[in-house]
């Protein structure tokens, strides 16, 4: 089902039908491309009667089918700001990689860092993304269109419509940015480098059922130790 609204405000009967329709069956995908900001605020600012996953959980419920992409900044000991890109698996919630730029990102830039991050790997069906004006660059959909990937832009002015990547952003100044210091460009890379594998490899998460990420993403079972097998060992 697509649903494009112009740019009047839809009617209350409109958004009450739109939540019931969405509520009682979560495999329907609203595409917000031509709805405004007040329209979305007030969808998004009423609860649904029924409890469900949201849109991006139906499409990101396979494996490797749904990337989120999004960008924070961070300012060395140096006082130089630099522009960093992520890139996250939904499914597994594994990190695929960081790609530091100092300074603002341009257009070209923005084609560059995404290469560099998805060279060499399998690439998703969709990749879901914010509203950033960056996006509107002329090389970036083509870009995407040529290794086969749908973009899905959230509503705007509305962070919980991006949720997963938001909260890998604050999981990554909370427990490790805002506890060091970087000098330059290849620091920060490394650094982050080392935070991937430890978040990718050791870190278990809430969302999906205290897993590691590498191990949700690759499918392996769990080593168990075996109690029935033992021994004592004298010091």
């Amino acid at each position: 089902v697509r649903i494009l609204l112009g740019t009047k405000t839809a009617s209350r009967s409109f958004l009450n039908a739109t939540l019931s329709l969405t509520s009682k069956n979560s495999s329907i995908l609203l595409w917000w491309t031509q709805m405004d900001h007040r329209n979305s605020k007030q969808l998004v600012g009423r609860k649904p009667t029924t409890s469900g996953p949201s849109w991006l959980t139906v499409i990101g419920h396979s494996k490797d089918s749904l990337w989120s992409m999004d960008f924070f900044n961070a300012e060395s000991v140096l006082l130089k700001a630099y522009s960093v890109m992520v890139i996250m698996d939904q499914f597994s919630r594994r990190i695929i990689g960081f790609d530091v730029h100092r300074g603002d990102v341009g257009g070209e830039a923005l084609c560059s860092l995404f290469r560099e991050i998805a060279a060499n790997i399998p690439t998703p069906k969709y990749l879901s993304l914010d509203n950033d004006p960056l996006y509107r660059f002329d090389r970036w959909a083509p870009e995407l269109e040529f290794i086969m990937i749908n973009p899905i832009y959230s509503i705007p002015l509305t962070p919980v419509s991006h949720p997963f990547v938001e909260r890998l952003l604050g999981s990554v100044r909370r427990e490790y940015l805002d506890r060091l210091f970087f000098w330059n460009t290849r620091d920060l890379q490394r650094k982050l480098d080392q935070f991937r594998d430890y978040f990718n490899e050791h870190r278990v998460h809430a969302g999906i059922d205290g897993d590691l990420p590498n191990r949700r993403a690759d499918e392996i079972e769990p080593r168990v130790a075996n109690l029935e097998n033992y021994s004592w060992d004298s010091h």
